[in-house]
């Protein structure tokens, strides 16, 4: 993940330099190099953060930023709850689009806005400086959009051209033996049916999570502009993206799991920049289909847990800080624990451990002591499985 020091700091009330945010953000287990980027005459820094397997979120400005600023004090300015509020003015969005899911496991959440009669054009120096040093093309300004709210957020974003979409009705299913489609690469695909795809009425006009498809595309006599923000199964996604060898920042997201509570804010703040840079008129409302909405995940933290688990004790003020910080909400709990609630982004925080784990990186390993813990196994105590494998050595050995 590449993120221009400058936009991380809109996110970030930080003076900190690019080699300080490189070793903070090293130290809480993301490995980050810094490019300077003022030979090539742009005065900023590109910080180069390799993101682990387990945290999809992130992989935004948003989501780094959220760690930067419980690492270091820091204020984070999230900026969701105001692109939150946008809402458009021109004709309901039901007579716009219909949006059917067929097959919720697959697409637990499709939302979809509409931006009406928009003049596509090249993007501003700002935006294509920003995708650019992300390692992201520019193409025109609906297409960047949608690749720069998914930098900034970390929301995968799909802009259809309206008027090719038949029967204004999108439709999330699984591909039918047979079908095919051309997607934006140019490439005439055979679909399988454990592909999970976007339809028209009429046919298959995006893989869904990895690549739309080449009809239907936002060219430059596009007029009328469907916005995308779904949330698909992560494994689904992965079985599609490996069988057809693709690979795209949509996939790669999708597949390390996006926030299924995400695409409403994505799509506003999107609809809300086509508005600003390419004009027309937003459809009042949003179609959202949630059939896979879940309940709050909570987390019982006992705070003796920690020294057990870390060697050293972590007061309760400093807990309740960090995890507040990290975006955890915190209620009630007995007497030496913590309720946690854990945040739609983190399907990683399963149980107590991980709070532990998260309470460890934000307050710093190197401020724990080197030795292991006293756990209390007792010598030669071996795991029942270990015990039984032993046995079974032995016989065959005699």
């Amino acid at each position: 993940m590449r993120i221009p020091l400058k936009w991380l700091k809109e996110w970030v009330e930080t003076d900190l330099g690019p080699e300080e945010v490189a070793e903070v953000l090293t130290n809480l287990g993301f490995e980050t190099t810094v490019e300077d980027l003022r030979p090539q005459g742009i005065d900023d820094f590109v910080l180069d953060i390799e993101v682990t397997s387990n945290r999809g979120d992130c992989l935004s400005v948003r989501g780094i930023g959220r760690e930067l600023a419980a690492a270091t004090g820091a204020k984070f300015l999230d900026w969701a709850e105001e692109y939150s509020s946008f809402e458009g003015e021109g004709p309901e969005i039901g007579e716009v689009i219909a949006v059917e899911i067929e097959d919720p496991k697959g697409c637990p959440r499709y939302c979809a806005m509409a931006v009406l009669g928009v003049e596509v054009g090249p993007s501003p120096p700002w935006m294509r400086e920003r995708l650019l040093a992300c390692g992201i093309q520019p193409i025109n300004n609906v297409v960047d959009v949608t690749n720069y709210v998914m930098l900034e957020l970390g929301q995968p974003l799909h802009a259809f051209d309206l008027d090719t979409l038949r029967g204004r009705k999108i439709i999330v299913r699984r591909a039918r033996e047979g079908e095919r489609l051309v997607t934006l690469d140019e490439v005439e695909r055979e679909l399988s049916p454990s592909d999970l795809i976007i339809a028209d009425a009429e046919r298959a006009v995006a893989l869904a999570g990895v690549m739309g498809g080449l009809h239907t595309g936002v060219l430059e006599y596009t007029k009328n502009v469907l916005l995308e923000g779904a949330n698909f199964d992560h494994a689904s996604i992965r079985r599609t993206a490996k069988r057809l060898g693709m690979s795209t920042e949509a996939s790669y997201r999708f597949e390390r799991r996006v926030d299924p509570e995400l695409p409403p804010i994505a799509l506003r703040r999107a609809a809300r920049l086509i508005l600003e840079l390419a004009g027309g008129r937003v459809a009042k409302g949003m179609a959202d289909n949630y059939p896979g909405r879940r309940g709050p995940r909570r987390v019982r933290l006992r705070l003796s847990r920690i020294p057990e688990l870390l060697g050293a004790e972590v007061g309760r003020e400093e807990v309740e800080r960090i995890l507040s910080a990290l975006g955890f909400g915190l209620e009630k709990g007995e007497e030496g624990a913590l309720l946690v609630l854990v945040p739609s982004w983190r399907p990683d925080v399963e149980g107590e451990a991980d709070l532990v784990e998260e309470v460890a990186r934000v307050y710093g390993y190197n401020r724990f002591p080197s030795r292991l813990p006293d756990i209390g196994i007792p010598r030669g105590w071996l795991a029942e499985g270990r015990r039984i494998e032993r046995k079974a050595q032995d016989i065959l050995a005699s």
